[in-house]
């Protein structure tokens, strides 16, 4: 349904708000369910399980402390409902589809946007890395305030995504990059927050973090894919930097978030798996670059063509990790709780 709606349904300079059609209702609802109600799918799905089941009769204050308390509290009201690991990542599901939709939403191609984030951010990462996904959902939301100039609001979604994975704190430091007034009032807010927020979540771990990811070499095959994937649209805004500071907001937020891609490129030889977790946060700008796309390069491609080729090439992303990756297995045969 997104990549055909994306094919038919014209572009808008103006973002649609929150005024949600029932189309994207039913959409975001289908993939919540997709997502949420999954059974023993995704890599990591043993280790989920095996911590839900781990905080059995410990008190909330005890399981709070036993890692990203956003994601273990969800576990002990699940567990305390009685709702399961489903309902866990039943509510991680929908956190992170309605940060993407509210997001694509701020987008001159909406469905577009969404089409484009499905091989990857819905099937890999939210049906992979739970935790993560949320945080990443939670960033999906800073981003459409920030675009609204909300830095407040921006902050303290950011704050919400480190509660579920300390690794979302290195966004902080992006909103000082909104616009040219108030900039010294903003770049102490978020030395206060970003210090407050690491010394509290990652301060005590940063020690065991450095040596897993980078000491210890701890491998993440596909990172280099992974960042490549976030190379070429960075390289694409680059190319078309006067035309997208010309219609849309916010743009040097963007060119750093582009910028920082581009180093990746250079870094994840060093750390694979630390660059690939980091690489994650940088992925709206896939969804952002080629969802502006075929308004930014209209003068040389039609808008159609363009997003055909776009789909085209997303749909091949999907078919060579559905059929090559070493670890898609974990993936397939794809089994919903509702049909088992």
């Amino acid at each position: 349904m997104p990549s055909l709606s994306a094919l038919l349904v014209p572009g808008r300079l103006r973002p649609q708000g929150h005024r949600l059609r029932i189309s994207w209702v039913v959409t975001g609802l289908v993939y919540v369910i997709f997502i949420g109600l999954r059974e023993q799918v995704g890599g990591d799905w043993p280790n989920y399980l095996r911590h839900f089941y781990e905080i059995a009769g410990l008190a909330f204050s005890d399981v709070i402390e036993m890692g990203d308390p956003g994601y273990m509290a969800l576990n002990w009201l699940m567990m305390d409902w009685g709702w399961g690991v489903y309902g866990v990542n039943l509510v991680c599901a929908a956190i992170f589809v309605s940060g993407l939709i509210v997001f694509c939403l701020k987008q001159y191609k909406p469905w577009l946007g969404f089409a484009v984030a499905v091989p990857y951010l819905v099937i890999v990462v939210a049906m992979g890395y739970t935790r993560q996904s949320v945080a990443l959902g939670f960033v999906f939301w800073a981003l459409a305030h920030l675009e609204q100039g909300n830095f407040k609001r921006y902050l303290l979604l950011i704050a919400a995504a480190v509660l579920f994975h300390k690794t979302a704190v290195l966004m902080i430091p992006l909103g000082i990059f909104l616009y040219r007034r108030g900039w010294l009032l903003r770049l102490i807010a978020v030395a206060l927050a970003g210090y407050g927020l690491w010394d509290t979540f990652v301060g005590m771990e940063q020690e065991r973090l450095w040596n897993t990811y980078v000491e210890q070499q701890m491998m993440s095959e596909g990172a280099k894919i992974r960042v490549f994937m976030n190379l070429v649209p960075s390289l694409i805004l680059l190319v078309y930097w006067k035309q997208w500071k010309r219609y849309f907001p916010n743009p040097v937020f963007w060119l750093i978030l582009a910028l920082g891609s581009v180093a990746t490129v250079f870094l994840v030889g060093f750390a694979p798996t630390a660059v690939d977790r980091v690489a994650l946060y940088f992925t709206p700008l896939q969804v952002a670059v080629f969802a502006r796309l075929p308004l930014l390069a209209r003068r040389q491609v039609s808008s159609h063509a363009m997003t055909a080729g776009i789909l085209l090439g997303y749909g091949a992303v999907l078919f060579v990790w559905l059929n090559y990756a070493s670890h898609a297995y974990a993936w397939l045969p794809y089994r919903n709780v509702l049909f088992e």
